[in-house]
């Protein structure tokens, strides 16, 4: 699966090591959240980065203790109709001020990516590499929004109202 990270495709640093399976002594490593929440501590204290896979049926605050060690949350999107994804991107990202990588994984459809890039994700894992390449044409489609976001794009009512200042002026 293609990776689109900060607009670019790009190699995955992360490996995913299934629960079973020991975690390697270094490298990047991406884990469930099962695996995270037993033993928290001792995973995030690692020398090496670490990302976590977080189902969309969980609470994001779980992760708060750990936000500032965790170098990926990958956030899953089960079937391309159930955006819960979206509000943990924007709660992590505008409620919590997590920083690292916030990566959209599973059912990642070219006709979300504007949406998912607007709510915080700087990455997308897609299916399709033909998506991939889209990426750049997807997200730079629109460029007024009627909802506000923590993106730092104005909203088309903050624009329309700023117009309207600077006419008055």
């Amino acid at each position: 699966m293609p990776l689109v990270k900060n607009g670019q495709i790009t190699a995955d640093e992360f490996v995913a090591v299934a629960d079973d399976v020991e975690l390697p002594a270094e490298g990047a490593v991406l884990i469930s959240a099962a695996r995270l929440l037993a033993d928290p501590e001792r995973l995030v204290a690692r020398n090496s980065p670490l990302g976590v896979i977080w189902p969309n049926n969980r609470d994001v605050a779980e992760l708060k203790p750990w936000l500032d060690r965790l170098a990926l949350i990958a956030l899953v999107f089960p079937t391309y109709k159930d955006g819960r994804a979206h509000s943990q991107a924007r709660r992590l990202r505008e409620v919590y001020g997590y920083r690292g990588e916030l990566r959209a994984t599973g059912q990642v459809l070219r006709d979300q990516f504007t949406f998912l890039v607007r709510n915080g994700f700087d990455a997308l894992d897609v299916k399709k590499e033909t998506d991939a390449h889209a990426f750049g044409e997807a997200t730079h489609r629109y460029t007024e929004f009627y909802q506000p976001t923590g993106d730092g794009h104005r909203s088309a009512l903050q624009l329309r109202r700023q117009r309207h200042l600077t006419s008055a002026t």
